[in-house]
């Protein structure tokens, strides 16, 4: 089980720890136009943003993607 999740780039990071990251490196704005969700533009927040990416795998796929091209340290 602990060899499976070693590879894996993502483990032990949350869903709203990546979505923070994103929106303080680019802003609620840039990252609609990065990912295109509504929520991201529209109604910007945390919690719905989560709630939205928690429903819908794409959405959290992209997000996802997003978070491991960019490089955080």
């Amino acid at each position: 089980m602990g060899v499976a999740q070693a590879n894996n780039p993502l483990h032990g990071i949350t869903l709203e720890m990546i979505l923070s990251q994103l929106v303080d490196r680019y802003g609620w704005e840039r990252l609609g136009g990065m990912i295109t969700i509504n929520y991201f533009t529209k109604t910007p927040s945390i919690k719905t943003s989560l709630k939205f990416l928690r429903k819908t795998p794409w959405g959290r796929k992209k997000t996802e993607t997003l978070n491991l091209r960019t490089r955080f340290s």
